[in-house]
């Protein structure tokens, strides 16, 4: 009679282990930089939390501190079948093809990066496409005729960012300067505040007077610099106008709110594997105008910005992808 308890015990904790695997029980690991950045892992936190306010479903998250956490964090999530699992960022690739292959039933995603697996959702944006929009913005708000740009590491998705900006600024005003630095070359200029802060001064002292970042949590030392020197700051990933009103020109917005949203909502069941590429013509990148930044947008920059828009959807304006080539067509 016992054995046949522990028979039916172990039976019952099997069919419950199934059942685990197969709901929808989402977890999320963010990156360096954490999920309070005002950037991109505070987007995606955003977009949890829409998903658990409506749903009523709980997620799993993680903070990673250290890039030795990150396959350590997926691997924990899949242990306790949490299933879809998203990870913030490029840099969590390798981790999230390592333990997908480890679980075939469960489903992952990755956001700004491409894993070729039967059981992930690559989650990749147009950076380019929303870049040439601040680009365009930019060049009409300067008055010096000189505008800059502050990448965090440097890898070809900001160079990405750093030549759809460029293209904006050329397309409206040819003749203008762009000046470009990135923070760093390791995992460490996402979440460098000061040093975005110094060298936006820096590029402040050669003539900029509108400065475009795209270094995570860097970006609010840029911001801040750009604002207190008199500058104009354009933000990134979330709408960071309301950071300082009045002095944001505009903040060029990935949508990875609504991708992780949409990837815990679709859940195990409508979970879509393959590349997912969002830009203009899908609303997955664009520029933000709002009560904060409307005394800076003039009717002119308006009606250009729509236009511009309106034709890289139609195709008469292509946009290069610097990730093509590792190539810029302007500088």
């Amino acid at each position: 009679m016992f054995k046949k308890m522990l028979g039916a015990a172990a039976l019952t904790a099997l069919m419950a282990a199934s059942a685990v695997a197969a709901e929808n029980k989402p977890a999320i690991v963010f990156d360096i930089g954490g999920k309070f950045d005002k950037s991109f892992n505070e987007s995606m936190f955003n977009g949890a939390e829409k998903f658990k306010k409506e749903s009523n479903i709980a997620y799993g998250e993680f903070e990673i501190a250290n890039e030795a956490q990150r396959e350590q964090a997926i691997r924990d999530f899949a242990d306790k079948g949490y299933s879809p699992i998203i990870a913030a960022g490029f840099a969590q690739a390798a981790a999230v093809e390592k333990v997908a292959k480890e679980y075939p039933d469960l489903k992952f995603a990755i956001v700004d990066m491409v894993v070729n697996l039967p059981n992930v959702s690559s989650i990749v944006f147009k950076e380019h496409e929303g870049s040439y929009l601040a680009g365009i913005m930019a060049a009409m708000a300067s008055k010096s005729g000189t505008v800059s740009f502050v990448g965090g590491m440097d890898i070809p998705l900001i160079r990405k960012f750093a030549c759809g900006y460029a293209q904006g600024v050329k397309a409206a005003k040819p003749d203008d300067k762009i000046i470009q630095n990135m923070t760093g070359d390791t995992g460490a200029a996402w979440n460098d505040p000061v040093k975005g802060g110094e060298i936006t001064k820096g590029q402040m002292s050669k003539g900029s007077d509108v400065v475009y970042a795209a270094a995570g949590a860097t970006g609010l030392g840029v911001l801040k610099a750009a604002t207190e020197g008199g500058a104009l700051g354009i933000g990134v990933d979330a709408n960071q106008n309301y950071l300082y009103p009045g002095k944001i020109l505009t903040s060029m917005m990935k949508r990875v709110d609504v991708a992780v949203y949409n990837t815990m909502k679709d859940g195990n069941d409508a979970f879509k594997p393959g590349i997912h590429a969002l830009g203009l013509a899908e609303d997955g990148v664009g520029v933000a105008m709002d009560d904060n930044n409307k005394p800076l947008l003039t009717a002119d920059m308006i009606a250009k910005v729509d236009a511009a828009k309106a034709d890289i959807i139609a195709g008469k304006i292509k946009v290069h992808d610097y990730t093509e080539d590792n190539k810029c067509p302007v500088e």
